[in-house]
Protein backbone atom coordinates (compact mmCIF):
# COMPACT_ATOMS: atom_id res chain seq x y z
CA UNK A 1 0.00 0.00 0.00
CA UNK A 2 1.28 3.77 -1.16
CA UNK A 3 2.74 5.56 1.60
CA UNK A 4 0.22 8.60 2.84
CA UNK A 5 1.07 12.02 2.89
CA UNK A 6 0.96 12.13 6.81
CA UNK A 7 3.36 9.25 6.78
CA UNK A 8 5.54 10.77 4.44
CA UNK A 9 5.81 13.77 6.04
CA UNK A 10 6.47 11.84 9.56
CA UNK A 11 9.04 10.10 7.42
CA UNK A 12 10.76 13.38 6.30
CA UNK A 13 10.76 15.21 9.99
CA UNK A 14 12.72 12.19 11.31
CA UNK A 15 15.09 12.21 8.53
CA UNK A 16 15.47 16.01 8.94
CA UNK A 17 15.40 16.11 12.75
CA UNK A 18 18.01 18.11 14.87
CA UNK A 19 20.45 15.09 15.63
CA UNK A 20 20.57 13.82 12.43
CA UNK A 21 24.11 15.45 11.31
CA UNK A 22 24.24 13.36 8.12
CA UNK A 23 20.76 14.85 6.16
CA UNK A 24 22.92 18.17 7.40
CA UNK A 25 26.36 17.34 6.09
CA UNK A 26 24.76 16.31 2.63
CA UNK A 27 24.43 20.57 1.85
CA UNK A 28 28.33 20.84 2.40
CA UNK A 29 30.14 17.60 2.19
CA UNK A 30 31.20 17.98 -1.44
CA UNK A 31 32.55 21.46 -1.65
CA UNK A 32 35.72 23.25 0.36
CA UNK A 33 33.74 26.57 -0.32
CA UNK A 34 30.33 25.89 0.99
CA UNK A 35 31.59 24.05 4.32
CA UNK A 36 34.11 26.96 5.44
CA UNK A 37 31.79 29.62 4.23
CA UNK A 38 28.00 28.13 4.67
CA UNK A 39 28.16 25.85 7.01
CA UNK A 40 31.19 26.98 9.32
CA UNK A 41 29.67 30.60 8.62
CA UNK A 42 33.24 31.70 7.88
CA UNK A 43 33.41 35.58 6.83
CA UNK A 44 30.25 37.67 6.02
CA UNK A 45 27.19 36.10 7.42
CA UNK A 46 23.89 38.05 6.45
CA UNK A 47 20.24 36.89 6.59
CA UNK A 48 17.82 39.56 5.51
CA UNK A 49 14.00 38.69 5.97
CA UNK A 50 13.10 40.16 2.46
CA UNK A 51 13.95 43.26 -0.13
CA UNK A 52 14.20 43.31 -3.78
CA UNK A 53 18.04 42.96 -3.63
CA UNK A 54 20.27 41.68 -0.97
CA UNK A 55 22.19 45.32 0.27
CA UNK A 56 26.07 45.02 1.41
CA UNK A 57 27.37 48.13 2.61
CA UNK A 58 30.78 49.39 1.48
CA UNK A 59 33.63 51.48 3.25
CA UNK A 60 36.25 52.58 1.21
CA UNK A 61 36.54 56.60 1.04
CA UNK A 62 36.45 58.94 3.86
CA UNK A 63 35.37 62.35 4.77
CA UNK A 64 36.98 65.68 5.02
CA UNK A 65 39.75 65.74 7.74
CA UNK A 66 42.85 67.00 8.40
CA UNK A 67 45.65 68.69 10.97
CA UNK A 68 44.66 72.01 11.88
CA UNK A 69 45.30 74.81 14.42
CA UNK A 70 43.88 77.69 15.99
CA UNK A 71 43.58 79.71 13.30
CA UNK A 72 42.39 76.69 10.30
CA UNK A 73 39.20 77.30 9.05
CA UNK A 74 37.80 73.53 9.32
CA UNK A 75 36.05 72.21 6.04
CA UNK A 76 32.36 70.97 6.61
CA UNK A 77 32.15 69.61 2.99
CA UNK A 78 30.39 66.61 2.25
CA UNK A 79 32.05 63.87 0.25
CA UNK A 80 29.35 62.29 -1.64
CA UNK A 81 30.35 58.52 -1.90
CA UNK A 82 28.43 55.24 -2.95
CA UNK A 83 27.76 53.16 0.62
CA UNK A 84 26.43 50.01 -0.13
CA UNK A 85 26.30 47.26 -3.14
CA UNK A 86 23.10 45.44 -4.13
CA UNK A 87 23.41 41.99 -5.02
CA UNK A 88 20.80 40.19 -6.76
CA UNK A 89 18.47 37.16 -5.30
CA UNK A 90 19.16 33.82 -7.16
CA UNK A 91 17.32 30.99 -6.32
CA UNK A 92 18.26 27.14 -6.18
CA UNK A 93 15.90 23.66 -6.20
CA UNK A 94 16.10 20.46 -5.46
CA UNK A 95 13.06 18.04 -6.98
CA UNK A 96 12.27 14.82 -5.25
CA UNK A 97 9.42 12.83 -6.38
CA UNK A 98 8.06 9.11 -5.72
CA UNK A 99 5.97 7.88 -8.38
CA UNK A 100 2.97 5.67 -7.72
CA UNK A 101 4.80 2.79 -9.56
CA UNK A 102 8.15 2.94 -7.71
CA UNK A 103 5.76 2.82 -4.21
CA UNK A 104 4.11 -0.04 -5.90
CA UNK A 105 7.65 -1.55 -6.81
CA UNK A 106 8.89 -1.64 -3.23
CA UNK A 107 6.94 -3.53 -1.17
CA UNK A 108 6.48 -3.15 2.68
CA UNK A 109 7.25 -0.12 5.63
CA UNK A 110 11.03 -0.75 4.92
CA UNK A 111 11.37 -0.65 1.53
CA UNK A 112 9.14 2.40 1.71
CA UNK A 113 10.72 4.85 3.61
CA UNK A 114 13.76 4.02 2.01
CA UNK A 115 12.67 5.04 -0.89
CA UNK A 116 11.39 8.41 0.39
CA UNK A 117 14.62 9.24 1.80
CA UNK A 118 17.40 8.09 -0.67
CA UNK A 119 14.63 11.09 -3.21
CA UNK A 120 15.01 13.13 -0.75
CA UNK A 121 18.87 12.94 -0.11
CA UNK A 122 18.60 13.17 -4.40
CA UNK A 123 17.41 16.83 -4.08
CA UNK A 124 19.72 17.92 -1.01
CA UNK A 125 22.71 16.96 -2.95
CA UNK A 126 21.21 18.74 -6.65
CA UNK A 127 20.87 21.69 -4.65
CA UNK A 128 24.08 21.15 -3.26
CA UNK A 129 25.65 20.77 -6.91
CA UNK A 130 23.99 23.71 -8.10
CA UNK A 131 25.57 26.38 -5.83
CA UNK A 132 28.75 24.16 -5.78
CA UNK A 133 29.27 24.27 -9.62
CA UNK A 134 28.50 28.06 -9.71
CA UNK A 135 30.70 29.57 -6.98
CA UNK A 136 33.30 30.08 -9.57
CA UNK A 137 31.22 31.45 -11.91
CA UNK A 138 31.48 34.85 -14.41
CA UNK A 139 27.18 34.83 -14.08
CA UNK A 140 26.68 38.68 -14.08
CA UNK A 141 23.81 40.39 -12.01
CA UNK A 142 21.19 39.59 -14.28
CA UNK A 143 21.90 35.93 -14.42
CA UNK A 144 19.94 33.51 -12.73
CA UNK A 145 23.19 32.00 -11.63
CA UNK A 146 25.54 33.16 -8.24
CA UNK A 147 27.25 36.15 -8.86
CA UNK A 148 30.36 33.79 -8.53
CA UNK A 149 34.01 34.26 -7.80
CA UNK A 150 34.81 35.04 -11.30
CA UNK A 151 32.61 38.24 -11.58
CA UNK A 152 33.97 39.09 -8.68
CA UNK A 153 38.08 38.91 -9.41
CA UNK A 154 37.36 39.03 -13.13
CA UNK A 155 34.69 40.53 -14.20
CA UNK A 156 34.93 43.39 -17.19
CA UNK A 157 35.57 47.43 -16.05
CA UNK A 158 31.78 48.02 -17.80
CA UNK A 159 29.73 45.18 -16.32
CA UNK A 160 28.26 45.82 -13.40
CA UNK A 161 29.39 43.80 -10.57
CA UNK A 162 26.68 44.39 -7.14
CA UNK A 163 25.15 46.90 -9.30
CA UNK A 164 28.62 48.87 -9.24
CA UNK A 165 30.74 49.26 -12.44
CA UNK A 166 34.15 49.98 -11.96
CA UNK A 167 33.91 53.51 -12.66
CA UNK A 168 31.00 53.96 -10.75
CA UNK A 169 33.46 54.00 -7.44
CA UNK A 170 36.92 56.01 -7.44
CA UNK A 171 38.67 57.03 -4.14
CA UNK A 172 39.89 60.79 -4.01
CA UNK A 173 43.33 59.34 -4.71
CA UNK A 174 41.99 58.15 -8.21
CA UNK A 175 42.38 54.74 -7.76
CA UNK A 176 38.80 52.41 -8.13
CA UNK A 177 38.36 50.14 -5.37
CA UNK A 178 35.31 48.54 -6.81
CA UNK A 179 38.25 46.83 -9.60
CA UNK A 180 38.07 43.18 -10.74
CA UNK A 181 41.56 42.12 -9.13
CA UNK A 182 43.41 39.26 -11.25
CA UNK A 183 46.63 38.46 -12.93
CA UNK A 184 46.12 36.49 -16.44
CA UNK A 185 49.85 36.19 -16.71
CA UNK A 186 50.50 32.41 -17.34
CA UNK A 187 53.13 30.98 -14.56
CA UNK A 188 53.98 27.78 -12.85
CA UNK A 189 52.47 27.55 -9.40
CA UNK A 190 54.70 28.60 -6.47
CA UNK A 191 55.06 29.97 -3.18
CA UNK A 192 56.22 33.46 -5.01
CA UNK A 193 52.96 33.43 -6.68
CA UNK A 194 51.02 32.63 -4.16
CA UNK A 195 52.69 35.76 -1.84
CA UNK A 196 52.72 37.65 -4.93
CA UNK A 197 48.53 37.45 -4.68
CA UNK A 198 48.41 37.90 -1.64
CA UNK A 199 50.35 41.09 -1.72
CA UNK A 200 48.07 41.92 -4.67
CA UNK A 201 45.18 42.12 -2.49
CA UNK A 202 46.75 43.72 0.60
CA UNK A 203 44.16 45.95 2.70
CA UNK A 204 46.74 46.44 4.99
CA UNK A 205 49.97 45.01 7.17
CA UNK A 206 47.77 44.59 10.10
CA UNK A 207 45.51 42.10 11.41
CA UNK A 208 42.96 40.73 9.02
CA UNK A 209 44.70 42.88 6.18
CA UNK A 210 45.30 40.18 3.83
CA UNK A 211 43.91 37.30 2.30
CA UNK A 212 42.98 34.85 4.25
CA UNK A 213 41.23 31.69 2.17
CA UNK A 214 43.24 30.09 -0.87
CA UNK A 215 41.28 27.91 -3.31
CA UNK A 216 42.69 25.87 -6.19
CA UNK A 217 41.77 23.02 -7.65
CA UNK A 218 43.59 19.23 -6.42
CA UNK A 219 46.36 19.74 -8.63
CA UNK A 220 47.76 22.52 -8.22
CA UNK A 221 47.14 22.48 -4.40
CA UNK A 222 48.99 19.10 -4.39
CA UNK A 223 51.99 20.79 -6.04
CA UNK A 224 52.16 23.75 -3.37
CA UNK A 225 51.72 20.87 -0.62
CA UNK A 226 54.88 18.97 -2.02
CA UNK A 227 56.54 22.56 -1.92
CA UNK A 228 56.07 23.10 1.55
CA UNK A 229 56.17 19.66 3.05
CA UNK A 230 59.84 19.48 1.77
CA UNK A 231 60.56 23.03 3.28
CA UNK A 232 58.26 22.20 6.48
CA UNK A 233 56.30 25.21 6.25
CA UNK A 234 52.72 24.54 6.60
CA UNK A 235 50.78 23.49 9.55
CA UNK A 236 47.59 21.30 9.52
CA UNK A 237 44.01 23.47 10.52
CA UNK A 238 41.91 21.59 12.66
CA UNK A 239 38.99 24.48 12.60
CA UNK A 240 38.30 22.31 9.24
CA UNK A 241 35.95 19.49 8.65
CA UNK A 242 38.39 16.54 8.37
CA UNK A 243 37.92 15.10 4.86
CA UNK A 244 38.69 18.25 3.42
CA UNK A 245 42.15 18.52 1.46
CA UNK A 246 43.88 21.59 3.58
CA UNK A 247 47.41 23.03 5.08
CA UNK A 248 48.16 26.60 6.07
CA UNK A 249 50.50 28.43 5.04
CA UNK A 250 52.24 32.37 6.14
CA UNK A 251 48.38 32.61 8.18
CA UNK A 252 46.57 31.63 5.36
CA UNK A 253 44.13 28.46 5.00
CA UNK A 254 44.80 26.89 1.49
CA UNK A 255 42.41 24.70 0.00
CA UNK A 256 41.19 21.93 -2.89
CA UNK A 257 37.82 22.37 -4.30
CA UNK A 258 36.76 19.92 -6.81
CA UNK A 259 34.64 22.88 -8.10
CA UNK A 260 37.69 25.34 -8.91
CA UNK A 261 38.34 26.02 -13.01
CA UNK A 262 41.59 24.60 -14.30
CA UNK A 263 44.57 26.77 -13.58
CA UNK A 264 42.89 29.22 -11.10
CA UNK A 265 43.76 30.18 -7.68
CA UNK A 266 41.50 32.33 -5.90
CA UNK A 267 42.87 34.40 -2.48
CA UNK A 268 39.95 35.61 0.07
CA UNK A 269 39.56 37.61 2.57
CA UNK A 270 37.06 36.33 4.64
CA UNK A 271 36.21 39.70 6.43
CA UNK A 272 34.88 40.71 3.04
CA UNK A 273 33.27 37.92 1.03
CA UNK A 274 30.58 35.53 2.32
CA UNK A 275 27.04 34.93 1.80
CA UNK A 276 23.72 36.51 2.00
CA UNK A 277 20.79 33.53 2.45
CA UNK A 278 16.96 34.86 3.27
CA UNK A 279 15.68 33.96 6.32
CA UNK A 280 13.35 31.41 5.05
CA UNK A 281 15.78 30.02 2.03
CA UNK A 282 18.74 28.16 3.81
CA UNK A 283 17.42 24.52 1.96
CA UNK A 284 14.20 25.20 3.26
CA UNK A 285 11.93 22.29 2.35
CA UNK A 286 7.92 21.92 1.34
CA UNK A 287 5.44 19.65 2.13
CA UNK A 288 4.75 16.87 0.44
CA UNK A 289 2.40 17.31 -2.28
CA UNK A 290 0.81 15.24 -5.44
CA UNK A 291 1.53 15.56 -8.88
CA UNK A 292 -1.36 14.20 -10.28
CA UNK A 293 -3.36 17.24 -11.69
CA UNK A 294 -0.40 17.54 -14.25
CA UNK A 295 -1.51 13.50 -15.53
CA UNK A 296 1.72 11.72 -13.25
CA UNK A 297 0.67 9.76 -10.58
CA UNK A 298 3.10 10.64 -8.08
CA UNK A 299 4.04 12.82 -4.79
CA UNK A 300 6.88 15.08 -4.96
CA UNK A 301 8.78 17.88 -2.57
CA UNK A 302 11.11 20.72 -3.26
CA UNK A 303 14.25 22.15 -1.88
CA UNK A 304 15.21 25.82 -1.56
CA UNK A 305 17.97 27.89 -1.23
CA UNK A 306 17.50 31.42 -1.94
CA UNK A 307 20.60 33.58 -1.59
CA UNK A 308 23.99 34.82 -2.99
CA UNK A 309 27.81 35.03 -2.51
CA UNK A 310 28.28 38.57 -1.45
CA UNK A 311 31.35 41.10 -1.19
CA UNK A 312 31.74 43.99 0.79
CA UNK A 313 35.53 45.23 -0.95
CA UNK A 314 36.42 43.49 -4.16
CA UNK A 315 39.86 44.51 -3.85
CA UNK A 316 40.35 42.37 -1.06
CA UNK A 317 40.22 39.34 -3.35
CA UNK A 318 42.13 38.42 -6.40
CA UNK A 319 42.27 35.63 -8.42
CA UNK A 320 45.04 34.23 -10.86
CA UNK A 321 44.46 31.98 -13.91
CA UNK A 322 46.98 30.18 -16.45
CA UNK A 323 48.55 28.18 -13.49
CA UNK A 324 50.14 25.22 -14.16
Amino acid sequence: MALTFTEMEAITSDYFMADNRKAVDIYFNDSFFMDLFMNNKKGLWERPNGGKKIRIPLSYDGQEGGFYSKQTTLSSDDKESINAAFFQWKHVYGNATVHRLDELENAGAYAEVQLVQSKIEGAQKTARKKIAQQLYSASGDGALELTGLASMCFGAAATAYGGIAENDLVATDGTKPWKACNTTTAATIALSVIRSLRSGAKISDGPGGKPDVGLTTEALFNIVSGILQVQQRFTKDTSVKAGFTHLVFEEMLIAADDYCPTGLLYVLNSNYVGFAIHEQGYFSRTPWGDLLPSGTPAKTLKIFWDGNLICSNRKAHKGQSGLT
